[in-house]
């Protein structure tokens, strides 16, 4: 009997799951909210590049273009990326504007599940006692509609959709300042333009040193000439 399978996500994990379940013999459905592969490629920062040389960011079975620089920036990743499927022919499989609302177990009870030294009692991902139910929305029509699947991938990056927000002592939070305080992936979703007309003329603090901070930083010292 076929075994089905739904992946979560359709960024760089995601398009590897699709790849080893295809491999397998199985049939995946790739559900992605948004209207493109790529995860945290599709927004980023107009300074944003590739931190490693691009010999060492690839595809086992798909090297990039030698006429590409060593560092590839965004736009030319998400290229890549949308190039990886596309030449393979995965791309039927991926459900765009699929946004994944709930995922529920449908099989023993949680009491026997609970007792499971190994996932299944056995260790194998298939149970034939249990499937998985994954009810999706159409970002676009608002339809709903539900998978039935054997398994679940979940190919969701650590920081998707998701800002992570320190918490802070009541009145002495963003609150407490009277200035506008953003989330970088709030500056990610402006068009370039925007983005460096949003923080031009203006004295910005930037909370973190991490990839986005640094990105940021370097964007605003840009618009501002500085």
């Amino acid at each position: 009997m076929e075994k089905k399978v739904g992946i979560i996500g359709a960024g760089i994990s995601g398009l590897l799951a699709c790849k080893y379940i295809l491999s397998k013999g199985y049939t995946p459905f790739v559900f992605e909210s948004r209207g493109s592969i790529g995860g945290v490629w599709t927004q980023t920062f107009k300074t944003t590049k590739v931190q490693s040389p691009r010999s060492l960011y690839q595809f086992s079975d798909f090297p990039w273009s030698s006429f590409l620089p060593e560092f590839p920036d965004h736009s030319q990743v998400l290229d890549y990326l949308l190039s990886y499927p596309t030449h393979f022919n995965w791309l039927p499989h991926i459900k765009f504007n699929s946004k994944v609302l709930g995922i529920k177990y449908e099989g023993p009870s949680n009491e026997v599940v609970q007792a499971w030294d190994l996932w299944s009692g056995t260790g194998e991902p298939f149970n034939s006692k249990g499937k998985w139910n994954i009810t999706v929305e159409d970002t676009k029509s608002f339809s709903i509609e539900d998978y039935q699947v054997d398994f679940v991938i979940l190919c969701v990056e650590q920081s998707s959709d998701i800002p992570k927000i320190p918490e802070f002592p009541a009145g002495k939070g963003p609150e407490a300042f009277r200035g506008k305080v953003i989330h970088s992936m709030e500056y990610a979703t402006m068009d370039f333009d925007t983005a460096a007309e949003f923080v031009k003329g203006k004295t910005i603090t930037v909370v973190g040193f991490q990839k986005s901070a640094l990105d940021i930083a370097v964007e605003c010292s840009a618009a501002n000439e500085r």
